[in-house]
């Protein structure tokens, strides 16, 4: 464990999210937090005697919410709702998805509005700062009514059944892990069980994650446009701040001084920037590079926004209010993360499309300025980077079709209560396979590139570029005759995704890129 994040009644942050379900932080409940959840369970304690029916409390859910359920059959009714809510079915959910989704449950619990017991709240605690993760299917949420179905499942670890994955990673049943941590199997009460499915923290968790990601994958599409410019013989020209001004969105500027930063000092771009140069109108894919990253960078911004807004959300149904009111709403909706989900995939699609482009320049003779074709070492015999395009082209045609929004369906369920539903949890599945199919587009033009850069020798690339092409030297060899090329394109793929490829740059920047 790396260090304790502590969950209070204020919005969590994205750093600590990332901490804690990227990098196995533990939690603790603030005691702002300790005190919200103890005022507030008064409240439904004092609703659960009452003659008159609560929903979520002393009620059926959904369709069913018009049978009044008596005070002996309550607690079966909170564990029979977890027990048939999950019912997710496919795949495995990646741990730092259900840990991301546990912590934002924990949050919502923490600021007192759902009504739980302490109990409950800080064994959720107890099994995140374990490393205990339960099981969680790929399908089972429509977005809607919160993501029942994933988090249902963590609440099923909770109370002692099915089965989790335990600190080492070993899959076996929550009764027996939850014995070896000291946590009893919570006896649901009251309004608990509702409190624990009945939110978008899934989808959150997911775009929290996907923008952290983005954060260095964008910087990344910069070194990769900026080595291909250099690699094709482009102009760096059309990126001086003064052009920039002229379109003035703040992406488009961070990604043209970003470019600029990266090329500067370079004797490849140097090799050709006199008066007689003629290299003023460079393909679409070289010369718009800051007017793509840019947009997918505000698109970005707007995203991070919304996240913002959906982390200071207390998001559950009923919800308690501070005048002791426990009313129903409909804040367990996901369409205000469903959209931006959605939105992130096209920019994603569409940057990866442009490297692409430049990959498939730099393998034709016809328009790589004089390198050898598919940059063999002995054309005919060598086919050299022929193929791995070929990957990146399957990829992006991909990108493209998840592209594609998840959010305008809606299959109604509950016998037609629930007759509107966001989908977000699959606009967010969607966008991981997107953001991984990014990283391995933007690993595979570097990779080329830096192959282009070592055959212009002697010319020599700027200093940033040149520390890029140093890191990958260090696990792939430079150009030669044809090798085994999938290992070495996992290589990059993994130097982009960790960031070691942004990081090598900014060791010869004198500030870090934006």
């Amino acid at each position: 464990m790396t260090n304790i994040v502590s969950v209070g009644v204020g919005a969590i942050s994205p750093a600590d999210l990332v901490a804690v379900a990227r990098h196995g932080a533990g939690v603790r409940l603030g005691e702002d937090a300790v005190a919200a959840i103890a005022r507030t369970r008064t409240y439904v304690d004092d609703l659960a005697s009452a003659v008159t029916p609560a929903y979520g409390i002393s009620t059926g859910f959904g369709a069913l919410a018009t049978r009044h359920i008596p005070p002996a059959m309550r607690a079966q009714l909170q564990r029979s709702l977890i027990r048939s809510h999950a019912a997710g079915s496919g795949p495995e959910v990646e741990a730092e998805v259900v840990r991301a989704l546990m912590l934002l449950r924990l949050s919502t619990l923490a600021t007192g509005r759902t009504g739980v017991r302490l109990g409950t709240a800080q064994a959720l605690a107890s099994l995140l700062s374990a490393g205990v993760t339960p099981v969680v299917h790929e399908y089972g949420s429509l977005g809607c009514s919160g993501d029942l179905a994933p988090l249902a499942h963590c609440a099923l670890a909770l109370i002692g059944e099915g089965d989790v994955h335990d600190p080492h990673g070993v899959r076996r049943p929550a009764a027996d892990v939850l014995a070896e941590i000291g946590v009893a199997p919570v006896e649901l009460a009251e309004k608990e069980g509702l409190a624990l499915i009945n939110g978008t923290d899934g989808m959150l968790g997911m775009l929290v994650l996907a923008l952290d990601d983005l954060g260095r994958l964008l910087k990344a599409a910069d070194i990769g446009a900026a080595m291909s410019v250099e690699g094709l013989l482009a102009t760096d020209r059309v990126f001086a701040a003064d052009l920039q001004e002229l379109r003035p969105h703040p992406g488009q500027a961070q990604s043209a001084a970003n470019l600029r930063a990266l090329l500067t000092g370079s004797g490849v771009v140097a090799s050709h920037r006199g008066p007689d140069c003629n290299r003023v109108q460079d393909a679409y894919s070289l010369r718009c590079a800051p007017q793509v990253l840019g947009a997918a960078r505000d698109t970005v911004a707007y995203a991070a926004v919304v996240a913002e807004r959906e982390l200071s959300a207390a998001v559950d149904n009923p919800v308690v209010l501070e005048d002791g009111r426990v009313e129903s709403n409909g804040n367990f909706h996901g369409a205000p993360v469903a959209y931006v989900l959605d939105f992130l995939a096209i920019p994603v699609a569409d940057v990866a499309s442009m490297a692409e482009r430049r990959t498939d320049r730099f393998l034709d003779m016809a328009r790589n300025a004089g390198l050898p074709p598919f940059l063999a070492d002995d054309p005919g015999v060598d086919s050299g980077h022929m193929i791995a395009q070929y990957t990146q082209a399957a990829i992006v045609s991909e990108l493209k079709r998840l592209a594609n929004p998840a959010s305008v369906d809606s299959i109604p369920s509950s016998a037609m209560q629930e007759d509107h539903v966001s989908m977000g949890w699959s606009s967010a599945r969607k966008l991981r396979r997107s953001i991984d199919g990014l990283t391995r587009v933007l690993a595979i033009e570097i990779l080329t590139a830096a192959r282009a850069l070592d055959m212009r020798a002697p010319l020599q690339p700027a200093p940033a570029t040149s520390a890029v092409v140093a890191a990958l030297r260090k696990r792939v060899a430079g150009p030669g005759p044809d090798r085994h090329l999938a290992p070495e394109i996992e290589a990059a793929v993994e130097l982009v995704a960790t960031g070691a490829l942004v990081e090598a740059a900014e060791s010869a920047l004198p500030a870090p890129l934006s």
